[in-house]
């Protein structure tokens, strides 16, 4: 396929056309030319206003559904939604019936073929059956294409276990994820412990809950090395935590929830449920501490922490409903409120490198992986934007600034 751009400004720091308007031609999957008014015969021409190019964007915690939970969301329609929202990789969370804790289950998904442009990395389970006392097969996972291991929103309660496989994984440079969350302190709760939960009559979690799981995981990261993620990262003292981590030398990453950068646990007034997270909506400083570490660079990289839920998951009481909000859709437009564009770039695709993905320069001879874009107009996000089979957003009235157009990966393209 040969696809042509037409008056399309680079955002690529790194590379030669940062900042200059103009126009791309892409043959075979490849970048092939560069330049002002090109005419070259083109299958597809994308004339959009105020056409941006960037790298293409990377989301680290995305669950379909698929298998097992087809109600929520098939892999054909995440890969769409993923696609036309600007991603071109998402890593795949196991929450899926069976569980990707196997060979055959990372194959299957590596295997999956759609016209999408956006490409899956399976995260694989670090336990069998994300039931935290057995570990999986981590070499051999990896070699057929997992990225990283983790149990999904599970802690590794068991100390020993994270030792192991951080001393394991060192072998074959593999990344370990662990969830944030000591259930033994507030493990019933439902909402952040503080005046809200007060007032509202909910059970909390407190900061404490997360803190203390950050604070034993760094320590045996210390010990024995190798790399660890810790992802959605929603308290000050957690992100002080992985600071001074980090200063230290040690090899930690961390992400951290669109939702936790949006809103604060003043928005459960009303009970409404899809504001039911894990890590659930924290204060006022700890939401003004996260936005300061993506700025000093603490917290590596922000996902739209994208889950979908059929309605009947979401359609009870606040106390019974499950936590999760579909965010791909609004990613970009949100946190454009928030950052500069150039920032958000950044936000969106400095997790590749954590995660293993190769990143490319927009330049001749690169293949394409390209987000499409452009960084003007205000707007709101409403339910006429979600392209998830759920409509469990958190995002539904929240300002926007700017527009995804699409993306490129390859051969592929997807526009709206």
């Amino acid at each position: 396929m040969k696809i042509l751009l037409k008056k399309a400004t680079i955002i690529d720091p790194k590379g030669a056309f940062h900042l200059q308007e103009v126009d791309v031609f892409i043959s075979g999957g490849t970048i092939t030319k560069i330049g002002a008014a090109l005419e070259e015969a083109a299958d597809v021409t994308v004339k959009k206003d105020n056409l941006h190019l960037s790298m293409g964007w990377f989301d680290s915690s995305v669950c379909f559904g698929e298998p097992g939970y087809e109600e929520r969301e098939t892999l054909e329609n995440g890969l769409r939604t993923a696609a036309l929202s600007g991603f071109t990789d998402i890593a795949l969370e196991p929450e899926t019936q069976p569980t990707i804790d196997s060979q055959s289950a990372v194959i299957q998904l590596k295997n999956y073929r759609s016209d999408h442009p956006t490409e899956m990395h399976p995260i694989a389970a670090l336990t069998k059956g994300q039931a935290g006392k057995l570990m999986t097969e981590l070499y051999d996972l990896q070699n057929n294409g997992a990225v990283a291991f983790g149990d999904f929103l599970k802690p590794i309660e068991n100390p020993e276990l994270l030792k192991t496989a951080l001393l394991y994984a060192q072998r074959f440079n593999a990344l370990i994820i662990s969830s944030p969350q000591d259930n033994r302190i507030g493990g019933n709760g439902v909402a952040h412990e503080g005046n809200s939960s007060t007032q509202l009559g909910l059970a909390g979690i407190p900061s404490l809950n997360e803190t203390l799981q950050i604070n034993r995981d760094l320590h045996i990261l210390a010990y024995a090395g190798g790399k660890l993620h810790i992802p959605f990262v929603s308290t000050a003292e957690g992100v002080e935590l992985i600071r001074a981590a980090k200063k230290k030398g040690l090899k930690v990453s961390c992400s951290v929830a669109l939702a936790n950068l949006c809103y604060t646990d003043d928005a459960l007034f009303g009970f409404e449920t899809r504001f039911k997270l894990s890590p659930p909506l924290r204060t006022e400083k700890d939401r003004e501490a996260l936005k300061e570490g993506l700025l000093d660079g603490t917290i590596d990289m922000i996902s739209s922490h994208h889950q979908p839920l059929n309605k009947e998951l979401k359609h009870v009481e606040f106390e019974h409903a499950t936590s999760g909000t579909v965010g791909l859709e609004a990613a970009f437009g949100v946190l454009n409120t928030f950052f500069p564009t150039q920032k958000v770039i950044q936000f969106l695709t400095k997790g590749r490198t954590t995660f293993g993905l190769s990143s490319t320069k927009i330049e001749e001879g690169q293949v394409a992986n390209l987000s499409l874009f452009t960084p003007n107009g205000a707007g709101k996000f409403t339910k006429e934007d979600l392209l998830s089979s759920t409509q469990n957003c958190a995002f539904l009235g929240h300002s926007t600034q700017g527009k995804v157009y699409g993306s490129i990966s390859g051969n592929k393209i997807a526009l709206k």
